[in-house]
């Protein structure tokens, strides 16, 4: 009897133990043999709110223009002085400009490609031809031969302001189908990293990266106006500044492209110094801007039209040029100040064009109409 009650007393407690830890407990909230508990009670909405109209605006940009961008793969072939041929391969994005299959896309994207395959936003593979190329504005056209294609709405980059939406579609590192959304931050020229400069080139905030290159930057109504093509970071990937080409700069030059394969490129045939307030006070200019015709290539545009180059020798710092010719300061109707003001003209022009250039000859103001030359080399 003695020893029975040790044992009775153990099981007693055992018996408590077992009822105030686990049999108490599991009654008032049941666990598993974890002691996880085996419901999870969390706060749901009530249905699917509605779109803001910011929202809906994003969703109708991206569905109208996600049939025209696709994805560029390049291969290249390079030298390695240990290996030798060395294939390597690039990516970036496009899109299509008309049904026979034309798409743009940036220059550096197909630069030096033997072999360049697109692929369509329904995964569809088809091999392209590289139709024509403008390294000077970083444009490149290639074909693919497939059915049903979506031209993407070209736009107008003329006059855009900045803090304008704008969107930019692409496949930044080889993620296919990307939208990311910004702001026009400034216009501005800036130069690529090949020493090539870009007029007016669209600044934005929108999120571009490696892989954008060649897409479309759109307006709030889904028109191309502009064509993304690099970034300014120092970790190669976006920090909130990237640059696209105006699609105005792109369709001055298209039909070249699409029936030439190059870009007959406008030549006036001269040779010009800006003049600022002291130069004119020392010439005894009657305007105080513009540019001097110095020389006039012989049977060049500006020859043929009659424009004059300079006849006296004279020396500016300690460089010998020729002076009294014709003082340039407007071609159709815009101001010229320097060599890059006219730059930015003649690259809205195309071999052939004609323009009408506003000069001094002495100190007689009048107009020649100029028909445009094609560049064969820089003069």
């Amino acid at each position: 009897m003695k020893m029975l009650r040790p044992i009775l007393l153990a099981i007693i407690l055992a018996g408590a133990f077992f009822y105030f830890t686990t049999y108490r407990r599991s009654a008032l909230r049941p666990v598993d043999w974890l002691g996880r508990p085996q419901h999870v009670e969390i706060t749901e909405a009530a249905g699917g709110g509605s779109l803001d109209a910011e929202e809906q605006n994003n969703i109708g940009v991206y569905r109208k223009n996600i049939p025209s961008v696709v994805n560029v793969t390049s291969k290249a072939v390079t030298f390695d002085f240990f290996y030798g041929a060395v294939p390597q391969e690039g990516q970036g994005s496009g899109f299509v400009i008309d049904k026979e299959g034309h798409i743009l896309t940036n220059y550096h994207v197909i630069a030096d490609a033997r072999q360049v395959e697109v692929t369509l936003y329904n995964r569809k593979k088809y091999r392209a031809k590289i139709v024509g190329t403008d390294r000077a504005h970083d444009l490149a056209i290639v074909q693919i031969e497939a059915p049903n294609l979506t031209p993407a709405v070209l736009g107008d980059s003329r006059n855009l302001q900045v803090g304008q939406k704008v969107y930019a579609i692409g496949n930044p590192f080889g993620l296919s189908g990307t939208l990311t959304t910004g702001i026009v931050s400034s216009i501005r020229s800036v130069r690529e990293p090949d020493g090539m400069q870009i007029d007016d080139a669209i600044q934005t905030d929108a999120a571009i990266n490696p892989g954008n290159s060649g897409g479309p930057l759109m307006n709030w109504r889904g028109e191309v106006i502009g064509i993304n093509t690099m970034i300014y970071s120092g970790v190669g990937q976006s920090a909130g500044i990237g640059f696209a080409i105006p699609i105005n700069t792109a369709k001055a030059v298209l039909g070249d492209l699409v029936t030439l394969g190059r870009v007959r490129r406008p030549a006036l045939g001269i040779r010009t110094i800006p003049i600022d307030p002291e130069l004119a006070a020392e010439m005894g200019l009657p305007a105080d801007y513009g540019l001097l015709i110095v020389q006039v290539v012989q049977g060049g545009a500006a020859d043929q039209a009659g424009l004059r180059g300079g006849t006296e020798r004279a020396y500016l710092g300690n460089i010998p040029i020729m002076i009294g010719g014709d003082l340039i300061v407007a071609i159709d109707g815009q101001r010229i100040d320097d060599q890059q003001a006219l730059a930015q003209i003649m690259n809205n022009h195309r071999a052939g064009d004609s323009v009408r250039m506003t000069i001094y000859r002495g100190k007689k103001k009048m107009d020649v109409t100029v028909s445009l030359g094609e560049a064969r080399e820089q003069v």
